[in-house]
């Protein structure tokens, strides 16, 4: 069966509060994931959007695609941008944290994606750009570890 994925990411000031959304589908299964930081980037909710809808995945080898409106995540991948900075051990990279996490769970399944225009009245797309933005408005938000280890200063 194909699994289909809806992501989306959002921060408020970039960095800033920020959550990301999804919604994994598959027949008539359905189901919605989100969470928040309290400061982070865009980019790194859009990235780690994807990696909950797959570590959600129960099981290896799915046929998954990944509708996303984030070309940072979607032509990393399907350009190879993300092998070539694996190779080359993420030097002077961002988001080196969250691209290893991806490709750790991405092996496991026969991923594609498609880029998909955001604010476009998707109905998916709209909904994972709500869920993001309700995650990032939410009281007592935690740190993003990997955001806040590097530190303003950083590659962010």
């Amino acid at each position: 069966m194909r699994i289909t994925v809806y992501t989306d990411g959002a921060a408020s000031g970039n960095p800033g509060p920020g959550g990301y959304g999804a919604v994994l589908m598959a027949g008539h299964h359905r189901k919605e994931l989100w969470g928040g930081f309290r400061r982070t980037t865009n980019n790194r909710m859009e990235l780690l959007a994807v990696i909950a809808a797959l570590e959600a995945l129960k099981g290896e080898g799915h046929e998954v695609t990944v509708v996303s409106d984030s070309k940072y995540v979607v032509d990393a991948v399907e350009k190879g941008w993300v092998f070539d900075w694996e190779k080359k051990r993420f030097a002077k990279k961002k988001n080196p944290d969250l691209w290893e996490r991806f490709l750790r769970i991405y092996r496991k399944h026969r991923v594609r994606f498609q880029w998909i225009r955001g604010h476009n009245g998707h109905p998916e797309n709209e909904l994972c750009d709500r869920l993001a933005v309700a995650a990032r408005e939410q009281p007592g938000l935690p740190a993003d570890e990997g955001y806040e280890r590097m530190g303003e200063g950083g590659l962010f």
